[in-house]
């Protein structure tokens, strides 16, 4: 049984209850399959048995093909950090994405919503962590009274997505196994927020964590933990112990379908399957049909070449467009195939002017909306499409795609076609006339006008890209060089202000609905490289950051302000098209390409992986919203031993 209705159709509706496959209540232990690792578990008592183990009513998942149990899947990471990825493909949410992208119940047995703004969650009867400890209305409480309303853990309040109008929700337990927030306007927010990528935790293992809050152990055992850990503080205790999205804790419970086994710091993680994960087949098996996942951490320079040489079962992280060719090379040797998934973002690639620069020459240039169209049409955007992917990408501004109900040509086009000679015309009459000896323009204070563009490329194709970005700024007197940083060195830098223009994908959904949130064009949020200190002043209530002093970025904050209020769905697609108006014409980011298609590489064996699928991060969680889980192998085979 699919769910009823797509959770975003919640506005106007003055009652829905949103309801997912679940497998009979009334199902009697004989219609479920003992997962053959647990069976010597099960017989010494270590563990109980399947149907003990599983919700009253676990969630049925809907595959191409019913599999077996066994195997394990390996993947390649670049980093340690990326274990986190796990979360990310196993991808178990209160609600989640489908692949139409529509929303349902996944850890929740269903939802009913009341007018966009009431939310009442029926959570699994007899769902367990994965340490057998009962999944309960405990752990939501724990979450809201003592983590995100404590002043010590949660100094600057609610995140934006959790207040409208400056109002939080009620916060009610109906009993052990339904919760409610309530708020007296709709929140468009709260749904998304709890199916992405990177999810909003609004509960948490309350059983395990109360160990290292203060209002639950005793003070002198409380210090004597935070010193052993090496903690500041028994705040930091309890963060470093409870991230939920890290997944770096094997001590932590969880309700993802595999279960750290390896203590960092490691080169080679395994994670082992949940014995209480609350998905099963159609058969009665108890997912997730892998035993382990193995990841291993090698340079990502070297994964595509480790991919092509069999090492990786499933893998898209750190591979290119640019590696399909060697890839594809490689298919027979090591029985796999290279599918081209469709890629989901309003540009694979884009230039971010900081307008929150520290420097004050560039800060004012970067705010001046005719040098930053400047800056557009000296693009060579055909070159790079031509030179870097073969004519098959899509050279068009960081806007909705062609399969958006919210594509607009023009707003596609607008201020993209490469025009040097109208861009040194715009750059002379802004007063930059002066160049040095090379034919670089000088600022007003007379340094040469040379731009250090940042990124956190992995790889050599952003270095490509800006390599012909160079060649044709060059012929408007405007030098860049290049600088690789990690991620979150640039991230910081971007915050502080530090860095001028950085490069990093475009829109995250490149394919909205009205019903999608616009806060992606306007500053709602610190990752927002053109304008991070007001998206950082947006999401901490005004308690960090620096408030908008710019008439249009104030305007975009006012209509997306606008659009959470609108009560019908012709306002809202009136606004996204304000707002993309606005945003491409004054292009506050200079999308490059769009459209380039993600090598995924796939072992022969592994199966219930499509073949035509889309690679995207939110919404989609790269594999999640096919559900890894699922995944299964048909010859299994033998899981080397680890090592912890």
């Amino acid at each position: 049984m699919r769910h009823l209705l797509s959770v975003i159709s919640f506005f106007g509706v003055s009652a829905l209850c949103i309801l997912p496959g679940v497998y009979p209540a009334m199902a009697q232990e004989a219609s479920f399959v003992e997962t053959p690792v647990f069976v010597e578990r099960v017989a010494s008592g270590e563990i109980p048995p399947v149907a003990q183990r599983l919700p009253g009513e676990p969630a049925l998942a809907e595959m191409e093909t019913i599999g077996r149990h066994g195997g394990q899947i390996r993947l390649l990471m670049g980093r340690a950090k990326d274990i986190r990825l796990l979360v990310v493909y196993g991808y178990a949410r209160l609600v989640k994405y489908m692949p139409d992208l529509s929303i349902q119940p996944d850890i929740l047995k269903d939802i009913v919503v009341r007018d966009g703004r009431e939310f009442t969650f029926h959570l699994r009867r007899g769902h367990k962590w994965s340490d057998g400890h009962p999944f309960t209305s405990e752990d939501f409480r724990f979450y809201w009274d003592d983590i995100a309303n404590n002043k010590e853990i949660s100094p600057t309040g609610l995140p934006a997505i959790m207040m409208i109008d400056g109002e939080a929700p009620k916060f009610e337990i109906i009993d052990s196994v339904t919760v409610r927030y309530t708020w007296t306007r709709p929140n468009p927010f709260f749904l998304p927020s709890l199916a992405r990528a990177s999810p909003y935790y609004i509960y948490r293992p309350a059983h395990y964590l109360k160990q290292f809050h203060a209002d639950y152990r005793d003070p002198e055992e409380l210090a004597e933990l935070v010193e052993q850990q090496g903690q500041r503080n028994w705040v930091a205790l309890l963060v470093n112990n409870g991230r939920q999205y890290h997944n770096n804790n094997p001590e932590l419970p969880t309700l993802q379908p595999w279960v750290l086994d390896t203590t960092p710091p490691a080169e080679r993680f395994i994670f082992k399957r949940n014995p209480y994960y609350h998905r099963v087949d159609g058969n009665g098996r108890q997912l997730p049909y892998a035993d382990e996942v193995a990841i291993t951490i090698a340079s990502p320079k070297l994964i595509p070449a480790k991919t092509g040489a069999g090492e990786s079962d499933l893998q898209a992280r750190s591979l290119n467009f640019s590696d399909y060719t060697f890839l594809k090379q490689s298919e027979t040797r090591n029985d796999f195939t290279v599918h081209l998934w469709h890629t989901a973002k309003g540009a694979h690639m884009a230039l971010f002017p900081n307008l929150n620069a520290s420097d004050p020459e560039w800060r004012k240039l970067f705010r001046n909306t005719n040098f930053r169209r400047a800056l557009s049409i000296s693009t060579n955007r055909h070159e790079i499409n031509q030179v870097i992917y073969f004519g098959l990408a899509y050279e068009a501004n960081n806007c909705p795609l062609p399969q958006s109900p919210l594509f607009d040509e023009e707003h596609s086009k607008r201020w993209t076609k490469f025009d040097p000679g109208t861009a040194n015309r715009i750059l002379d009459d802004l007063g930059l006339r002066q160049r040095d000896s090379r034919g670089v323009r000088l600022l007003p204070d007379g340094r040469p006008m040379e731009i250090i563009v940042e990124t956190a490329g992995e790889d050599s194709e952003q270095a490509d890209v800006l390599e012909l970005v160079h060649d044709s700024w060059m012929q408007v007197g405007i030098k860049i060089y290049t600088k690789t940083l990690q991620r979150e060195v640039l991230r910081n830098r971007v915050f502080a202000g530090t860095t001028l223009i950085s490069v990093w994908f475009g829109l995250e959904n490149g394919i909205p609905t009205p019903n999608t949130s616009p806060a992606e064009l306007a500053p709602t949020n610190q990752e927002q490289f053109q304008w991070p200190k007001w998206g950082q002043y947006y999401q901490t209530n005004g308690k960090a950051g620096e408030q908008i002093d710019m008439e249009v970025p104030r305007l975009l904050a006012g209509l997306n302000e606008s659009w959470i209020r609108a009560e019908d769905e012709d306002n809202r697609r009136q606004i996204w098209r304000e707002m993309l108006d606005f945003y491409t014409d004054n292009v506050f980011s200079i999308g490059l390409v769009s459209g380039v298609r993600q090598p995924v590489v796939v072992s022969n064996r592994l199966h219930n992986v499509p073949s035509d699928g889309i690679y995207n991060w939110d919404p989609g969680a790269h594999f999640g919203i096919y559900q890894p889980d699922t995944f299964w192998f048909d010859n299994i085979p033998a899981i080397a031993e680890s090592e912890d």
